[in-house]
């Protein structure tokens, strides 16, 4: 065990103390570690002659005609990684620039701008990333300034698997035109394989900055981007093997009827996995999420083959790489997500006049549900053409690593990391379909090998006053990273109160964790759990109504400082978010627009965190 750190006692007043706190929470490692560093040289007489740009802070930067304004919002790293090497490579040629997340971008500044990249992610059905809300709102609504003197490019990253794919980059590119902007180069939208299309718009926003930018000008101009976290050695290219230490099935048990201790029929199947990290080097913070490098399960793969009609053992060279076409299957491609790119290319090849017509924009609603129950095999089957070896690997689009909520704390677990996987099962056009992460992990034996890394989520995290009360909603595997933040809340003795909301569809087979949250309540680790089993009665209850059901004490919590979290699938979070505006309303006095208001402050100030998917 390492020995604890011991603090000498605090030699500031009380009203000092107060406002320290307040300045530190929320704030991430990196965060921390500056202040220090700035703290140190004030201590020595030595005082920064500018402050560098960290996650939630601000700058004091060069006139603004004089510099780069690069603003990222992000969800899951993607954006954030893009912006970082764009505001890296613009710093290399010596020009200044500075780098925020758009959370903490003073708007009272875009009406002075001159010069702005924005890169942000879609979620989902066409929303923003958390961290981008606010600037979102801000840009779209009446108070965004008229910006005839800005020059702006914006890169989009998201998933053609969803009908608004790059949507919030593509309203911002056409709302900045609208307030008198000039459009530097057109809004880039970039897939899953994100390099295609970065790599040559960063290019390009290279050579606008330094056409807009005089670099003489500043020639001692101080440098505006730190790193935001401490680089690991693995990474999503570089993967560490981990070894699975257990995997135990926790849904399914029919806990209290006649089949007590028997697993029987099951509509989920929902497995708790144990991974080490010993040796790795690796650090995870409650609310990170682990990378999992997954291999496609060989049905996966028979069923692609045979809906095309070509043999596994076909020789395929593409980018430069020859490997037997069952090879590029298994590894290195999507065999279960489909794309609106994959469909053009398909309904080209077949020449099928249903297809040519669900492609058409007033047929986009048939085309979401086609998106929302098609897999690959699916689309191969209901739309047959002729296809090679070499054209099917072309089309498909690059294998990409999935991302599962940690469910455990490193504090009480050690060099472990621990996992809360949903099985994906079901029928579907006549026949079984999985998913392939996680039917992947679901056949992993104690012993297995497995490629993973960390990626952290600096929002989603447990405050940094430990005396703050925390609500957490999270319904079915959504609960996974609050198994860790209550495990970390018990470990460093946090005194605030922790309130979670539950849901899933019966009491018997689906309470994932009962036990553990039944021994946190009786510890006192968790202080009030409130739970939706929305099959077990004829009317069913959903997490939402159960808010609704405790509101006048929700917004009590929320009111005196409480922090608030969501985890889990997209259509519930809009639920709950439709359930809080319904509460603060209701409670708070206040009409729609200030309910909304109330909510965006709370992303704004750190204090509602959303983790969906």
């Amino acid at each position: 065990m390492t020995a604890a750190a011991i603090v000498p006692p605090s030699p500031l007043p009380e009203d000092r103390k107060v406002l320290l706190s307040r300045l530190v929470e929320g704030l991430d490692g990196n965060s921390l570690w500056w202040l220090s560093g700035f703290a140190a040289g004030l201590a020595q007489g030595n005082p920064p002659p500018s402050l560098a740009i960290i996650p939630g802070g601000q700058a004091a930067a060069p006139a603004p005609q004089s510099r780069l304004t690069v603003i990222y919002g992000s969800q899951t790293g993607n954006a954030r990684r893009a912006a970082e090497q764009l505001a890296a490579d613009v710093e290399a040629t010596g020009l200044p620039v500075r780098l925020l997340r758009a959370d903490a971008y003073p708007t009272r500044e875009l009406a002075n701008e001159r010069l702005l990249y924005i890169v942000i992610s879609t979620q989902g059905e066409g929303d923003p990333p958390d961290d981008a809300i606010g600037l979102v709102e801000f840009i779209a609504g009446k108070r965004a300034p008229k910006l005839p003197q800005l020059k702006y490019a914006v890169l989009g990253l998201g998933d053609s698997s969803y009908a608004e794919f790059c949507g919030i980059a593509r309203k911002l590119d056409t709302r900045l035109a609208e307030l008198g902007a000039t459009r530097l180069q057109p809004a880039g939208e970039a897939d899953l394989d994100i390099e295609t299309v970065a790599a040559p718009w960063r290019s390009q926003a290279l050579a606008d900055a330094r056409a807009n930018i005089s670099e003489a000008a500043n020639p001692a101009a101080p440098s505006n981007v730190t790193p935001l976290r401490h680089a690991s050695t693995y990474n999503a290219q570089h993967p560490f093997t981990a070894e699975v230490l257990s995997r135990q099935v926790i849904s399914g048990r029919d806990f209290k009827g006649p089949a007590y201790t028997r697993y029987g029929v099951a509509d989920k199947w929902v497995h708790h996995l144990e991974l080490s990290l010993e040796g790795s080097g690796l650090h995870y913070e409650p609310g990170d999420a682990l990378g999992i490098v997954h291999r496609n399960p060989q049905a996966l793969v028979e069923s692609v083959l045979t809906a095309t009609g070509l043999k596994g053992d076909t020789e395929v060279t593409h980018d430069g790489h020859t490997r037997p076409l069952s090879q590029w299957l298994a590894e290195h491609r999507e065999l279960t997500r489909i794309s609106r790119p994959l469909l053009i290319n398909v309904g080209e090849r077949s020449a099928h006049a249903e297809l040519a017509r669900l492609l058409e924009p007033e047929h986009k609603a048939e085309l979401t549900r086609v998106f929302d129950d098609h897999q690959l095999v699916d689309v191969l089957r209901r739309w047959p053409a002729d296809w090679s070896a070499s054209a099917l690997v072309s089309t498909l689009r690059p294998a990409t690593h999935r991302l599962y909520s940690i469910a455990s704390s490193r504090k009480r677990v050690g060099e472990e990391v621990h996992l809360t996987i949903d099985e994906l099962r079901y029928d579907a056009h006549g026949s079984v379909h999985q998913g392939a992460a996680s039917s992947f992990l679901a056949a992993l034996e104690e012993g297995s090998q497995l490629p993973v890394f960390i990626e952290a989520n600096e929002r989603f995290r447990v405050p940094a006053d430990s005396s703050r009360d925390i609500i957490m909603i999270g319904p079915g595997t959504g609960v996974a990273p609050f198994r860790g933040f209550v495990q970390e809340r018990a470990e460093i003795g946090a005194t605030g109160r922790n309130w979670l909301f539950f849901g899933a569809r019966h009491f018997n087979s689906d309470f994932l964790y009962q036990t553990e949250w039944q021994d946190a309540l009786r510890r006192k680790e968790l202080h009030r759990l409130d739970l939706a089993f929305s099959r077990d009665q004829a009317d069913k209850v959903y997490v939402q109504q159960r808010l609704r059901t405790r509101g006048r004490d929700l917004y009590d919590w929320l009111q005196n400082g409480a922090h608030l979290y969501v985890c889990g699938a997209i259509g519930m979070g809009k639920d709950v978010h439709a359930a809080l505006l319904d509460v603060v309303r209701e409670h708070g006095g206040l009409d729609e627009d200030g309910a909304r208001e109330y909510l965006t402050q709370l992303h704004t100030e750190g204090r509602y965190g959303r983790d969906v998917y």
